[in-house]
């Protein structure tokens, strides 16, 4: 039976804390060969410093024994010798300078490197019917784990408002993360949860009761290093702003229209959005020097918003929830001048004539309609089915506006040509009145 396999350790290590651990495997002997045991000494060693491979239980009448860098025993692989009679030692392909084989068959390696981790074969000659055993002995890298730190995805959340992403550096293979707060294990709660690997620290709402301090750990099999504590500067919590506004209704034109943004403190500046925007600064709008209070000498139906405004300090800000001026409800404004559609003003004889009228009015107008001065009906839409000439004349739309009081409208001349065989109608030109 062969040596069975290690895989030597081929990770690229780039800190100073290479750890070698040392652990026997399965080897072949016959029965007259006593139990061999290969023993690491330190266990674990740091880069830099040495190991001794000790052997227990060598058997009697030996001739000698060479070792092996890895699983195969061949020239390539051979690192030294030693002979009994004579006290011999030779060296291989593969010895350093930093390798010493003693009389017991013990190996001593100095200045460990991380090209010394990986498999070590021993091999036992015995004296008289030649019978060879094959020790196989694997060393095995371990990462030492460095000293982690803490970073924050925001040093200095709002309280309450504010989530917070903790990561524990560096990432570390085969490893595993623990956090303590306060000097005690991490609790599991709603406000503190954890990433799958447990490197990434997700603090929902930050509170005096969860700003720390922090530590996390690294660990792995061979060692364990904590980071220096961490503790969150949490900043007071800014309450979130509201608009009020002096007149729900206000007039267009007429109205002098005022926002303030509450609350009202000496320890915030405030800022004023519209339409998502910085409020630009303009002739029409005043602000007091506090910028607290937002006023229109004339609000139009242009300038309906949103609005928003934002207080900050010297950490950053937080905005109020939009406000908009609903035209159909905030602002009273027209009625303009009416639209009449279609604007053509000829007919033939059976033909069905349908006209509607628009304007733009809050409240809505009222719509009436008059032909030749008599008032026809109300609403926006005027239908007559197959008119004759008795239809030709002067059609006005009119609008009202009960809030604002105006009022406007908008005429227009139509004619209608008399049924075939009657004789043809002179050429009209299309008359609009105001």
């Amino acid at each position: 039976m062969g040596p069975l396999s290690a895989p030597p350790c081929t990770q690229r290590i780039k800190w100073k804390g290479l750890l070698l651990t040392a652990s026997l495997l399965n080897f072949w002997n016959p029965p007259t060969i006593a139990q061999v045991t290969i023993e690491a000494q330190p266990p674990k060693v740091s880069e830099g410093k040495d190991v001794l491979l000790l052997v227990h239980n060598l058997p009697q009448n030996l001739t000698g024994y060479m070792w092996y860098k890895g699983q195969i025993r061949d020239l390539y692989h051979y690192i030294t010798s030693y002979v009994v009679d004579g006290q011999r030692i030779t060296y291989g392909p593969t010895y350093s300078g930093r390798e010493t084989v003693y009389s017991n068959a013990s190996l001593l390696i100095q200045n460990v490197t991380r090209e010394d981790a990986g498999s070590y074969t021993l091999h036992i000659i015995q004296r008289g019917d030649g019978t060879r055993g094959g020790n196989l002995l694997s060393v095995f890298c371990t990462v030492e784990t460095p000293k982690p730190s803490i970073s924050s995805s925001k040093l200095n959340p709002r309280e309450i408002m504010e989530g917070v992403v903790l990561i524990c550096d560096p990432a570390t293979p085969n490893a595993n993360y623990l956090w303590w707060l306060n000097g005690q294990n991490l609790p599991t709660t709603q406000r503190l949860q954890l990433s799958k690997t447990n490197r990434t620290l997700f603090i929902f709402g930050a509170t005096k009761y969860t700003a720390g301090p922090y530590e996390c750990e690294i660990r792995n099999p061979v060692s364990a290093s904590r980071s220096d504590p961490f503790t969150l500067n949490l900043l007071p919590k800014l309450p979130k702003p509201y608009i009020t506004i002096n007149n729900s209704k206000p007039r267009e034109n007429k109205d002098v229209l005022a926002f303030t943004c509450e609350p009202k403190s000496e320890n915030y500046t405030y800022i004023w959005w519209l339409n998502g925007e910085s409020l630009p600064v303009s002739p029409r709008v005043k602000r007091p020097i506090e910028n607290r209070i937002l006023i229109l000498p004339s609000v139009t139906r242009n300038e309906t918003g949103p609005y928003q405004c934002e207080i900050r300090d010297r950490y950053g800000g937080i905005r109020s929830d939009p406000v908009t001026l609903n035209v159909l409800y905030d602002i009273t404004y027209g009625p303009d001048l009416p639209r009449i559609y279609p604007s053509f003003t000829y007919y033939r004889s059976g033909q069905n004539l349908d006209l509607s009228c628009f304007t733009e009015s809050n409240p809505p107008a009222q719509y009436s309609w008059t032909i030749n001065g008599k008032f026809q009906q109300s609403g926006q839409k005027l239908s007559i089915p197959q008119v004759t000439t008795k239809h030709r004349g002067l059609y006005a739309c009119s609008v009202h506006n009960s809030a604002t009081g105006k009022e406007s409208s908008k005429s227009m001349t139509v004619e209608v040509s008399a049924p075939p065989g009657i004789g043809r109608l002179p050429f009209f030109t299309p008359i609009e009145q105001p």
